[in-house]
C-alpha cells in the first residue's frame, strides 16, 4: 500500500484482533453546550463530515456483502467485479482486491486530513477537545494497521483464491472498527465542527 503520510506511531502493538482494540471502553467524553447555552449556528463543517462518513461506510458495506456472497457461492468473482466497479470510488478497480486497496486509500488519505488538519483547527478553539482528538489520532493508528494487514491478505489472495476467508475476516474487522470509530468521531466532534465551521 503506498504511503499516504498516515504510518501507525512505533508506541505500543496493539492487538487488532482482542475484544477491544480501539480502547473503546476508555473514550472520553466532552460535554456538549447546553442547547440554551449554545450559540446559534446552521449545519456545516459537521453535517459534511456525516456525509462523508456515510459514503465511507456504504462502500465498505458494499465490499463486506461481496465478500460474504463470493465466498457463500451466492455470487460468482465475475459478478462481483461488475458490482463492484459500480460504486462511486472505483477507477476501472477491475478486481475485488483492488478495490478494496483503492477503498482502504481513500480512507487513509481522509484520516490524514483530519490528523493533519482539522484536529488542530479543532483543539486550537477548543482546548477541552484534545483528549477526544488524542483518542481519535490512536484510533487513527489502530485502523492503519488493519489497513496494513487487510492489504497483506489481498496480495496473498492473488496467489491463492483460497485465501477468501481471511480477507472476509479482515473486512469484517474493519468493519467493525471503523464503524465504531466514525460514530465516535460523529458523536464528540460533529456539534464543535459545526460551531466552528471548520472544513473537512
Amino acid at each position: 500500500m503506498p504511503d499516504l503520510g498516515h504510518e501507525p506511531a512505533a508506541r505500543e502493538r496493539v492487538d487488532l484482533w482482542s475484544d477491544d482494540p480501539l480502547g473503546e471502553a476508555a473514550r472520553p467524553r466532552v460535554s456538549k453546550p447546553d442547547d440554551g447555552a449554545a450559540p446559534a449556528h446552521r449545519p456545516g463543517a459537521g453535517q459534511r463530515l456525516v456525509l462523508i462518513h456515510g459514503h465511507l461506510r456504504h462502500e465498505l458495506r458494499q465490499i463486506r456483502e461481496a465478500v460474504e456472497q463470493v465466498a457463500a457461492g451466492q455470487r460468482t468473482a465475475a459478478t462481483a467485479r461488475s458490482m463492484i466497479n459500480q460504486l462511486t470510488m472505483r477507477q476501472n478497480f477491475w478486481t475485488l482486491g483492488s478495490f478494496c486497496a483503492s477503498y482502504c486509500r481513500v480512507l487513509a488519505l481522509h484520516h490524514t486530513i483530519e490528523d493533519q488538519a482539522m484536529f488542530g483547527e479543532l483543539t486550537a478553539r477548543q482546548a477541552s477537545l484534545r483528549p477526544v482528538v488524542e483518542q481519535l489520532e490512536r484510533e487513527h493508528e489502530v485502523i492503519a494497521a488493519v489497513l496494513t494487514e487487510l492489504d497483506t491478505v489481498l496480495v496473498a489472495l492473488m496467489a491463492d483464491d483460497g485465501r477468501l476467508d481471511a480477507v472476509g475476516h479482515h473486512v469484517r474487522l474493519l468493519d467493525r472498527l471503523l464503524t465504531s470509530h466514525l460514530d465516535y468521531e460523529e458523536e464528540q466532534l460533529v456539534e464543535p465542527l459545526d460551531r466552528f465551521d471548520l472544513d473537512v
